[in-house]
C-alpha cells in the first residue's frame, strides 16, 4: 500500500490511516487486533466486466463483495482477496488486479468482530466462468449487473461497483 496511488483525497486519507495502523500495530493484519484490523476483499466480475458476483452474507444479512480476514499463509493482500474469492465462490481460474480498487473502513455490528473496524483493501477479481458454488459463509450468491445492484446493497459496495465499472470501461 505504500506505493499505491490513491485515486482521490478521501482514499489517500484512508491509505495514510492504514499505513499508520500497520506501523503502530505489529498484529494489525490479524482478526485479534482491536479496535481495527486489515481485511482483503474482492469484487468479482464476469469476463464481460458487466456483472458482479455478490454474497448474501450469513452474519450481516446483506449483499456484499466476497472477502474476509487475512490468514498466516497469505503473503500479499491481493493474494488474500483472491483466496477468499475462490473459497467463497468455488470459481476456478480467477485473476486479481495488482492494485486495490479502493479502501473502506467500516464498523462491524455482528459476528466475532462486533465493535471492531475492518480496514478493508478491496481488489477487482475477474472470473472466466459464471458457475459458482455457495459456501458455508453465505446464505446465497448471485450475479448482478454492476450498474443495477439490489436496492438494499450497502453504499460501500455500490461505491466499489461504480469504481470498478469506471476502471473497466474508462481506463
Amino acid at each position: 500500500m505504500e506505493g499505491w496511488r490513491a485515486p482521490d483525497a478521501e482514499q489517500e486519507e484512508l491509505r495514510a490511516h492504514y499505513l499508520r495502523h500497520l506501523a503502530t500495530h505489529p498484529d494489525g493484519m490479524w482478526r485479534s487486533c482491536r479496535p481495527e484490523h486489515v481485511t482483503a476483499s474482492a469484487l468479482v466480475v464476469d469476463g464481460t466486466g458487466q456483472n458482479t458476483l455478490l454474497t448474501l452474507h450469513k452474519t450481516v444479512g446483506r449483499w456484499l463483495q466476497l472477502g474476509g480476514h487475512c490468514e498466516p499463509g497469505d503473503t500479499t493482500l491481493s493474494g488474500a482477496a483472491l483466496r477468499e474469492a475462490a473459497e467463497e465462490s468455488g470459481l476456478p481460474g480467477l485473476t486479481v488486479s495488482r492494485e486495490p480498487l479502493q479502501l473502506s473502513r467500516h464498523l462491524l455490528h455482528a459476528g466475532g468482530c462486533a465493535g471492531a473496524y475492518h480496514l478493508d483493501v478491496q481488489f477487482l477479481v475477474t472470473a472466466t466462468t459464471t458457475e459458482y458454488v455457495v459456501s458455508d459463509e453465505s446464505d446465497d450468491l448471485a450475479w448482478f449487473p454492476l450498474n443495477a445492484l439490489p436496492a438494499d446493497t450497502d453504499t460501500s459496495v455500490q461505491a466499489l461497483a461504480t469504481r470498478a465499472h469506471q476502471q473497466i470501461f474508462q481506463p
